[in-house]
């Protein structure tokens, strides 16, 4: 453990015992995608440290998976409440297998880029080579099907490497010279290895009405937990603006420590994460041409097996969790 890690341990310690629940609290497992936590699980972190989750009567314990599709599997087993889980996976499931997912709350834009530490590759160079991912299945792996379909390769004619969000530490260790990697990433891997990565291209180029997460609950425990689920989305929303705002950058840097990113790092990163509305400051993120185009990206790549019916808009969210949530989120500024 280093010191800052330490540091941050004894803050969220302290924070803790100061601002602990009120008593008769609802309890809430939230799931974020990877170990150490991505950059998309953050606005959890900031919600329960920063107490908006304790200030709507929940209790919150936000748990990191190896990945997002892990996690929804976690709620699907009933071992977890809600997950931050790839909205293309979440398709897949509730669409191939019927499982009974339900979006809540969602974030519409991805930062995904497909990076190399070989100067001058390209797409169509990408064949038979080792890309790192998060796992089969996963945000990375699915994406990468993104990226590959405009020079006409599938995501089986490439090697799958599953480190979870450790893909920049693999190819920094030279393990692996291509990688699925997230904004933040990139200052980091040249910072480590002295020069430039090559960007072979970014979600936006690829698919730019994309979505990138959703906050699912099964469709039971929508109905016999709905109003904790109402108050941990209002934290949630509360923490996306409190995010949004100049003023709390430097505050949200130190929480953003527990992405094992440092604090200049992620003050820096966050600048580009907060233009392009990562969190949602306003809204719900559930935007039904975003997800639309989602589920018509999966058909077309072929996630969605054929002669499966591809999952309805209405199917798939539940948006007046968000709307009493939204309502819930104004009374608590």
């Amino acid at each position: 453990m280093t010191p800052t890690t330490r540091r941050h341990g004894l803050l969220f310690l302290l924070f803790a015992v100061a601002a602990g629940p009120a008593p008769g609290a609802d309890r809430v497992s939230i799931a974020v995608p990877g170990v150490p936590p991505v950059f998309s699980g953050l606005v959890a972190y900031v919600a329960k440290e920063e107490g908006f989750f304790n200030k709507h009567g929940v209790e919150v314990e936000v748990r990191p998976f190896d990945s997002g599709a892990a996690a929804a599997q976690a709620v699907v087993s009933g071992n977890i409440d809600l997950s931050l889980s790839p909205t293309p996976v979440i398709v897949r499931m509730v669409s191939n297998a019927g499982v009974d997912l339900v979006g809540i709350y969602g974030m519409a834009n991805p930062d995904w880029l497909l990076a190399t530490t070989q100067p001058g590759m390209k797409c169509a160079d990408l064949k038979d080579q080792a890309v790192g991912v998060d796992s089969v299945g996963g945000a990375r792996a699915v994406a990468l099907a993104a990226f590959l379909q405009p020079c006409g390769l599938k995501v089986d004619q490439v090697k799958l490497m599953s480190v979870s969000s450790n893909v920049g530490a693999a190819m920094i260790a030279g393990q692996i010279k291509v990688g699925v990697l997230h904004t933040d990433d990139v200052p980091v891997l040249e910072e480590q290895m002295k020069r430039k990565l090559t960007v072979v291209s970014s979600i936006r180029d690829v698919d730019p009405h994309s979505h990138y997460n959703l906050l699912v609950a099964t469709r039971k425990n929508l109905q016999t937990r709905r109003d904790a689920y109402v108050r941990a989305v209002a934290g949630l929303m509360q923490a996306a603006k409190y995010i949004a705002d100049p003023k709390n950058a430097d505050r949200v840097a130190k929480i953003a420590t527990v992405t094992g990113r440092t604090e200049k790092v992620a003050k820096e990163a966050l600048r580009t994460f907060v233009q392009i509305d990562f969190w949602p400051a306003r809204g719900d993120g559930l935007t039904r041409a975003n997800l639309e185009k989602a589920v018509k990206t999966e058909q077309d790549l072929g996630g969605i097996k054929p002669g499966k019916e591809p999952v309805s808009y209405e199917r798939l969210v539940d948006r007046s969790i968000s709307r009493d949530a939204t309502a819930l989120a104004g009374k608590g500024r």
